[in-house]
């Protein structure tokens, strides 16, 4: 749920900043995009540990 609310984020961003007369979107850091990552690989390793189990 929580990787479909953040899709949906990701995708629906640009449509704003052209509907509000194109207002420029600053690109993401490159710590947020490697925070972005980690986040990931952590909540896969809980998300497949309790399929294990």
């Amino acid at each position: 749920m929580l990787s479909a609310l953040f899709v949906l984020v990701l995708t629906t961003g640009p449509a704003f900043a052209q509907a509000s007369g194109g207002t420029a979107i600053p690109e993401p850091t490159d710590g947020a995009l490697f925070a972005i990552g980690l986040a990931g690989l952590i909540i896969g390793r809980r998300v497949a540990k309790r399929k294990e189990d």
